[in-house]
């Protein structure tokens, strides 16, 4: 089997990408909380969290994290599990569907792979919210209603497994190829890391 191409990307280039994404995010949505989704999405958040700051309140947006894992091997998960189900490994505390009513909700990621855990965590938040609004008067759902979106910071351009509804506002800072993507926050030697992506950066501009 042919190794995957690897494409690294800096925490300079994380950032900047961010940064180039969040006046869009703001202008058309304004999210009010921030769901990581953990380990990859929790850079992100909090990188985003600075860009999208109310220079006139000067306000944080809070940020939940969530634990989710698709591709690694946990106890109890068998092989054939590996890359084909998602598993909740942390979830939004207790009365969380609660504290999403009303709320303008972005979920953070830094890749959409196969599209499997973002598929995941929008409906099972969805349905956290759901079951919140069954213990309102119906009169009370509208002003309660909850909007999501997403953000990833890449998205590859590949067939994907998971499905999003077509009317859901999803952001992406960056459209690669199927590449394998090394993110700054999973190596070991970042000076190395660092090195290895600026030789990157040189071969494709030659």
């Amino acid at each position: 089997m042919t190794e995957p191409e690897h494409v690294r990307a800096t925490y300079n280039d994380v950032h900047n990408i961010i940064k180039a994404s969040a006046d869009r995010i703001s202008e058309q949505f304004k999210p009010d909380l921030l769901i990581a989704i953990g380990g990859g999405g929790f850079f992100p958040a909090r990188v985003l969290r600075t860009f999208l700051k109310d220079p006139s309140t000067k306000r944080n947006i809070p940020i939940q994290a969530i634990g989710l894992s698709l591709y690694e091997s946990l106890p109890g998960t068998s092989a054939e599990k590996i890359g084909n189900e998602v598993i909740r490994t942390q979830w939004l505390g207790p009365g969380a569907g609660k504290a999403l009513l009303g709320r303008k909700v972005l979920i953070v990621d830094e890749v959409d792979d196969s599209r499997k855990t973002l598929q995941y965590a929008l409906s099972e938040l969805q349905k956290d919210v759901h079951l919140e609004l069954q213990e309102l008067p119906e009169s009370d759902h509208e002003a309660n209603r909850t909007e999501f979106a997403i953000f990833v910071v890449h998205n590859k351009d590949k067939p994907k497994l998971g499905v999003l509804p077509p009317n859901l506002l999803y952001f992406a800072g960056v459209e690669v190829a199927d590449v394998w993507l090394d993110y700054p926050w999973e190596a070991i030697d970042i000076e190395e890391h660092d090195r290895l992506a600026a030789e990157d950066k040189l071969k494709q501009a030659a």
